[in-house]
């Protein structure tokens, strides 16, 4: 059930185990009420996708996630022929001494959906969650065909037409703006930019998905992300490399993160040789103490 405003949205995903501000749950609740698709910008790491995992948790729906990456094609994207029951088909056509026309074997009951055709044909009552990732991986050409998609909740099938929603999508669009966007893809879009949240934030956070750590482990990966944060690196460590880190530890028996540990788990936290030779080179010992 959708929520009646921005605080029962905010305390609902916050159930999930998903943590957001004001600002992101208005932004949420506004895609949700307007039907609008909402765009979602950040560094790697910081929750844009489990952002949409969430909603679709707290509306009770579907998630159709579509995994975008240079070359993704519309029909990838969109929908496929069953070519295996096609042949059946025919097959069976043949025995029976039957022809097929092309009009027999181009209908739905041959058509595989893929999440974008998924998720115009969900049949409700709740709208499913369409996430549509990592957007600026794709080509501008896939940017394109999104436009009907995203305007009008519709997309065409050029055998059978085109395909109209009856219960429209929420689209949740991410990208971690390798790339600039069209102005056209952002019109249609509401718009939030994820930031890294506070070490406070991320100490709550790191609790709830790693709930068997121990006591002042999350505090201790939570103060040392955000001191690496302030290094010249390559990558930045997110809320994601904060999980994955005291997961590590967890595992192997550490309790207290010191220098010894911190090295021997740096690969989950920072994923560039040079950057993890930076740390070493700047002081684990300085980075994982609080000042």
């Amino acid at each position: 059930m959708i929520p009646a405003d921005v605080d029962g949205l905010r305390a609902a995903l916050d159930g999930t185990g998903y943590l957001t501000d004001d600002s992101l749950a208005t932004a949420l609740f506004l895609a949700v009420r307007m039907g609008q698709p909402i765009l979602l910008e950040g560094e790697p790491g910081v929750g844009k996708t489990q952002a949409a995992k969430a909603l679709a948790q707290v509306l009770d729906t579907p998630l159709l996630r579509l995994q975008c990456y240079e070359g993704l094609t519309a029909s990838e994207a969109l929908y496929e022929w069953n070519y295996p029951r096609q042949l059946l088909a025919i097959r069976l056509a043949e025995s029976h001494g039957d022809q097929l026309r092309d009009a027999d074997l181009f209908t739905r009951d041959h058509l595989l959906a893929r999440p974008l055709l998924a998720a115009v044909e969900h049949p409700g009552p709740q709208p499913a969650v369409l996430l549509i990732d990592e957007i600026d991986r794709a080509d501008d050409e896939f940017e394109a065909f999104l436009f009907e998609m995203l305007a009008e909740s519709a997309v065409t099938v050029p055998e059978l037409g085109t395909l109209r929603a009856t219960v429209p999508p929420v689209a949740v669009l991410t990208s971690n703006r390798t790339r600039d966007l069209h102005d056209a893809l952002k019109r249609r879009c509401l718009y939030h930019w994820i930031g890294y949240p506070d070490p406070d934030r991320v100490e709550e956070i790191v609790r709830r998905r790693v709930p068997d750590a121990a006591g002042w482990l999350a505090a201790q990966v939570a103060g040392a992300v955000q001191r690496l944060r302030g290094l010249d690196l390559q990558k930045q460590p997110g809320v994601a490399e904060a999980i994955s880190w005291t997961t590590a530890l967890h595992v192997l028996g550490v309790t207290s993160l010191d220098e010894k540990a911190a090295d021997r788990t740096l690969g989950a936290v920072l994923k560039y040789d040079e950057d993890a030779t930076l740390a070493r080179e700047t002081g684990l010992a300085r980075l994982i103490t609080h000042a």
